[in-house]
């Protein structure tokens, strides 16, 4: 138990450190390709702040747990509204002027759907996983459109003072590819870890995919978002949970079907998904502002993350 816990703690700092280094390689090679900051944060910084969660999930897949990397699609995105935006909002109240976040509220929505349509048979296979992985190269292509025709929305500002310092291509890419390798390593130690974890304790995979692996493949997108509000940029901090919740989705959830396919817990769809959609609904009615310039404040923060509080209590009174 305490190797087993240690492998996931050393896993989660190195996850988190790997990815940093991950995204400012690619982040930097973008910019170095003359790409603007807009499209820059809307895609390569969205898709690679999820990559942990990809990798992970990938993993857990080839080892035949197949649950825990759904567990973890679905987990993130619940840990990304209620604890990361719920505790954000606590330290200071998230404004929300970009109206292209509030284009994509829509979109997360559709992929939700779509998501839930497919797995209501009860398995995930390799179709599904080849829909998912279509509908993220469509989300690229719309998003990149999107970050050409908004250049002067306010996330482009706050996306330019965001990006990593001018580094060489040549450096950009020796940290793209050092931040890669680690993560390959990271997320191979935390499956290791919370595999172990679950026979000790006797819980599904899936419940230490929805908490555990969940809470640490989210741990940059915590750090981000509090970072950002601290510097005024609040924005950026829903927009990232907002783009990395579409990415779990597309990108996260596909792994388990491309690599393991088959029928996965019931629970997923009576219990997980259900709290999925109900946190979207209420981040998307706090945030949108129907009259005025949407604002998340510190009451709505602390009603997010004790929602969470009782959703873990949920799945401890259940395993």
């Amino acid at each position: 138990m305490l190797l087993a816990s240690l492998a996931i703690l050393i896993g989660f700092l190195l996850l988190t450190w790997s990815a940093d280094r991950f995204v400012d390689g690619a982040a930097s090679l973008a910019r170095n390709f003359n790409i603007s900051p807009m499209i820059i944060g809307l895609t390569i910084v969205s898709i690679c702040t999820s990559f942990p969660e990809m990798l992970v999930s990938a993993m857990a897949a080839l080892d035949g747990n197949r649950d825990m990397g759904i567990g973890n699609a679905i987990g993130s995105n619940i840990t990304n509204i209620g604890l990361v935006i719920g505790l954000t909002a606590i330290i200071a109240p998230i404004g929300v002027q970009s109206l292209t976040i509030r284009r994509e509220f829509p979109v997360l929505f559709l992929v939700m759907f779509l998501a839930f349509a497919l797995m209501t048979d009860g398995t995930l296979d390799r179709f599904d996983g080849a829909f998912l992985a279509g509908g993220l190269v469509l989300l690229l292509l719309w998003l990149v459109r999107l970050g050409k025709n908004e250049q002067h929305d306010k996330l482009e500002e706050e996306f330019s003072e965001t990006l990593p310092a001018a580094m060489s291509t040549r450096q950009s890419l020796i940290w793209f590819l050092i931040g890669l390798v680690l993560l390959l390593v990271s997320s191979r130690i935390v499956v290791w870890g919370a595999v172990e974890i679950a026979r000790i304790m006797g819980v599904s995979d899936l419940v230490i995919g929805l908490t555990i692996v969940a809470i640490g493949t989210s741990l940059p997108e915590l750090v981000a978002s509090i970072a950002s509000v601290l510097k005024n940029e609040a924005d950026l901090a829903i927009g990232n949970v907002i783009g990395s919740n579409m990415f779990n989705i597309l990108a996260v959830l596909s792994m388990p079907a491309l690599i393991h396919p088959g029928s996965f817990s019931s629970d997923i769809l009576l219990r997980d998904f259900p709290v999925m959609l109900l946190f979207s609904i209420i981040l998307f009615i706090a945030a949108f502002g129907f009259r005025a310039a949407g604002k998340i404040n510190r009451l709505e923060g602390v009603l997010l993350t004790c929602g969470y509080a009782a959703y873990l209590y949920l799945l401890y009174l259940q395993a």
